[in-house]
This record gives structure tokens, sequence and C-alpha cells, in this order.
């Protein structure tokens, strides 16, 4: 037999849980709903592909949301080539403007046969566009001189000592790796004027040349000897465009190689 207080007592306890129900319900319903609606415009708004950009900020009920608008991915395209920077080619004509070198007997100089072919080496430069500074032994513009290159261009002695002083040497800049321009100056006028090398003749005042220390690090440069004033006379005076081609296709080598 059941007793009526323990059924008064069941009774209670259901009126209590379905009345925190009935309390709770429309808070999970409210909950339900507005998760399902975030959710709903998330995947409204949000790109397939996941990319896209952050343009604005929703704020609302002290929440905030990002607002996120697609975006396509930039293109790849190729790089056009640019325009290389016009060079610079600086040539000393060796003596100029300040003395006359070695002096012959017959009153032929140095500094005379240096600039006919230091000249003819800038105009051949010019004639192909490029920017070629004829320069004087110590010019001012030496200082700090930036360029693509330097070429300072000397002869030798006029004394006869025996028949081996016939030939050129060329030395480059200890202070910018020069190795390129030398090699392609070195090999250029061998070629054309074959001409020895003369090594055994290079000097300190070749190696420690002062143009060197005065130009700015980062500019290759070298000093070449075209040949010797006696032996070598013929070629480097009355056959100028041979010495002077010959440089101008190895520095034209030598803009070739780093280009």
């Amino acid at each position: 037999m059941t007793s009526p207080y323990e059924n008064n007592a069941w009774d209670s306890a259901e009126t209590s849980w379905l009345s925190i129900v009935g309390r709770v319900l429309p808070f999970i319903l409210f909950l339900l709903i507005a998760a399902g609606g975030m959710g709903a415009v998330y995947l409204y708004f949000s790109p397939a592909d996941g990319n896209a950009e952050v343009v604005a900020a929703v704020r609302s009920n002290g929440l905030s949301a990002p607002f996120y608008k697609p975006a396509p991915p930039k293109p790849v395209s190729q790089r056009m080539a640019q325009s290389p920077a016009p060079l610079r080619i600086g040539i000393i004509s060796g003596h100029r403007g300040n003395d006359a070198g070695a002096v012959c007997e017959d009153g032929l100089t140095e500094a005379e046969v240096n600039f006919n072919i230091s000249q003819s080496v800038a105009t051949g430069l010019q004639a192909r566009g490029f920017r070629a500074e004829l320069l004087d032994e110590f010019d001012d513009r030496l200082y700090g001189y930036a360029g693509t290159a330097l070429i300072s261009i000397h002869a030798d002695s006029c004394d006869y000592f025996n028949e081996e002083a016939t030939g050129y040497k060329v030395a480059g800049s200890y202070v910018t790796d020069s190795t390129l321009l030398v090699g392609c100056v070195e090999s250029a006028y061998g070629q054309a004027t074959q001409l020895p090398y003369h090594a055994n003749t290079i000097t300190p005042h070749m190696t420690d040349y002062h143009a060197f220390r005065e130009i700015s690090v980062g500019t290759p440069a070298i000093i070449i000897e075209t040949g010797f004033l006696n032996l070598d006379r013929e070629l480097l005076t009355t056959r100028v465009e041979v010495p002077s081609n010959a440089i101008l296709d190895g520095i034209l080598c030598y803009i070739e190689a780093i280009r």
C-alpha cells in the first residue's frame, strides 16, 4: 500500500523540475538560435578558399567579429627587365696635365702618345653610347670617382735596352678586385697587337698606381703600358687605331661579361 505522503513528495519534485525547465528553456533556445545565426553569417561571408582580407570589425553588445571580404589572389607576373644604369668609364690619359712622361730624342713625348690612344678609346666608347670621360693624370674628378671601370693608358721608355724591350703589360687595382677587367684587356690587346706580354717590367708605380687609392672603392681599375716608345714606336704612333681598338675591345669584353 502506497503512502499518500510518498505521492505528494513525488508530485512536488516533478513540479519543481518542470518549473526549472520552463525557466531555462527559453534561454537555451535563444542560445541555439543565436549560434545558428552566427554560423550562417560566418559561412555566408567566408571565402571558400580561405584567401580573404579583414576590412572591418562589427562591434555589438561588447562583442566583436571580423568582417571578411573575399579577395582574389594577386596574379604572379614576370618581372620586367630593368633598364641598366648608364655605364660610366673613365679613361686616364697618362701624364696629361702634369708632365711629359718619357721624352724621346726627337721630342716625341709619352704624354702625346698616351693622349692620341686615350682619345681614340674614349671616342670609340662614346660612339657606342657609353658615358666615357677623358681624364688627366691627376684630374680632380678622380677623387671618389665611381664608375663601371677606370683605365689609365701609358707607354714605356724611349731608350733602347735590348731586343727584348718590346711589349705591353697591365696591372690591376689592389683596392677593388679588377681581375676580370685585367683579363679582358690583356687578352684583347695581345691578340690585336701581337706584342709580347712584358710582365717582368711591371713596377711598383703600376701596382701602387695613385689613382687606385683615389677612386671610389668598388670601381675596377687598371693601368696599361701599351708598348715601348723605341721598338714599338711605329705601332703606337702611326697605327694608333690598333692599340686603341685593342683596348676598346678589352673594355667591351669586360662590359659584356658583367651584364
